[in-house]
């Protein structure tokens, strides 16, 4: 009776005792390769669905608090992994990949509004689905802000039950769309170039970190200043602002604080590279996709059964554009494979395609962390306006 009430109230309890299911579960899951591919740490998501879909009940409001969370503790982490070689990568293809993230982006606009016109389906349901494919957060609540200024009524619900049925499958399709381009190209991993060429930057910071007291970089200040960042409103011409939102604002600060930090010689590279830091991303994601799992296996079902054909449409919008896309990047430009890895889950916002691609990369690869962080702060905002275009278009 007592665990029956356990699994069944709700409560601050049930939350984490699921969260802790989901996540203990879904990391043992990804340790089981089939042909040497495994999905890793996205299991994390479908054990979340799973126990959702079956009739587990969570507190929402605090599912929600930790899910964004842990989607600000990932990308903090990302940003200082990755900052202090950021701005020197636009010297190294920087400019192209967030050219081609901007072509990314509108492939996927242009699709979801062909799709629309095509399928006869409202231009604000489809807008939905299409922050779900692009497995985006920011975008689906920055459009339900857009319906709740024009007064459309019932739809912010349409929008999340559009989100919730295109995520999961988004969430595979990116993953697949990095194995297809793997096999269209032909790419032997034994022979891929797995690091940029070093600079003396290492040795040479690391005999200032310990300077001071700043060895440790005050994580919850960059993160504080990060959301009042992400929270600044942008104005575009049209009824709502943009803002970078609770990802990309953290993700901003943490970049300019990793370059600027290591740089100075606050501290080292043996922080940012360091376990604590890599640590704090593997917690981020873990709660951040049991917390996304957990909120959405109930909404996923009832909408599947009725709306199944968003599914089959928000496949499309996850994979034509990235796979498009990467072939031209590998084929014209010679990009590096986990290189592009990290640009299609940066160009779609997605942090279980990081996983996946730094559990593909050898160990110490830095280069799927660099295309994501290369692409991702544009790409966010970009995704965010477009969710929001679509509604006002509609």
């Amino acid at each position: 009776m007592w665990f029956t009430n356990l699994l069944t109230n709700g409560g601050v309890g049930t939350t984490v005792l699921m969260l802790a299911i989901s996540i203990f579960a879904g990391l043992l899951l990804g340790k089981i390769k089939v042909k040497g591919i495994t999905l890793g740490i996205t299991w994390v998501l479908f054990v979340g669905i799973g126990l959702s879909a079956i009739g587990i009940t969570c507190n929402h409001e605090m599912l929600h608090v930790i899910k964004e969370f842990g989607l600000i503790l990932f990308v903090t982490a990302v940003g200082l992994q990755v900052g202090p070689g950021f701005f020197r990568s636009f010297k190294k293809g920087g400019l192209s990949m967030n050219l081609m993230a901007l072509v990314n982006v509108a492939l996927g606009v242009g699709i979801t509004v062909v799709i629309a016109k095509l399928a006869s389906q409202e231009l604000t349901d489809m807008a939905g689905v299409y922050t779900g494919a692009i497995t985006n957060t920011p975008g689906l609540s920055a459009a339900q802000q857009a319906v709740g200024d024009l007064g459309l009524e019932g739809a912010a619900d349409r929008l999340a039950a559009g989100y919730a049925v295109a995520y999961p499958l988004a969430v595979v399709g990116m993953i697949v769309s990095c194995l297809l381009l793997r096999w269209l190209c032909r790419i032997d991993l034994k022979k891929e170039p797995t690091e940029e060429s070093q600079t003396s930057q290492t040795s040479q910071t690391n005999q200032t970190a310990k300077k001071g007291g700043i060895l440790l970089i005050p994580i919850f200040v960059i993160i504080a200043l990060g959301i009042v960042l992400g929270s600044i409103p942008i104005p575009v011409g049209m009824k709502a602002p943009v803002k970078l939102g609770l990802a990309g604002g953290p993700l901003v600060v943490a970049l300019i604080a990793g370059w600027l930090g290591v740089k100075k010689g606050w501290y080292g590279t043996d922080f940012t590279e360091g376990q604590g830091v890599h640590m704090l991303r593997e917690v981020g994601i873990a709660l951040f996709l049991a917390g996304v799992g957990l909120g959405a296996g109930q909404a996923f079902v009832a909408t599947v059964q009725t709306h199944y054909m968003w599914v089959v449409y928000g496949v499309i919008i996850t994979m034509v554009p990235p796979i498009l896309v990467t072939l031209f990047g590998r084929l014209v430009l010679h990009l590096n494979y986990y290189t592009l890895m990290g640009f299609i889950g940066g160009s779609h916002t997605d942090p279980p395609t990081l996983a996946f691609a730094n559990n593909v990369a050898p160990a110490g690869c830095k280069l799927p962390n660099m295309g994501y962080a290369t692409v991702y702060p544009l790409t966010m905002f970009l995704r965010i306006f477009t969710a929001q275009l679509l509604v006002l278009i509609a």
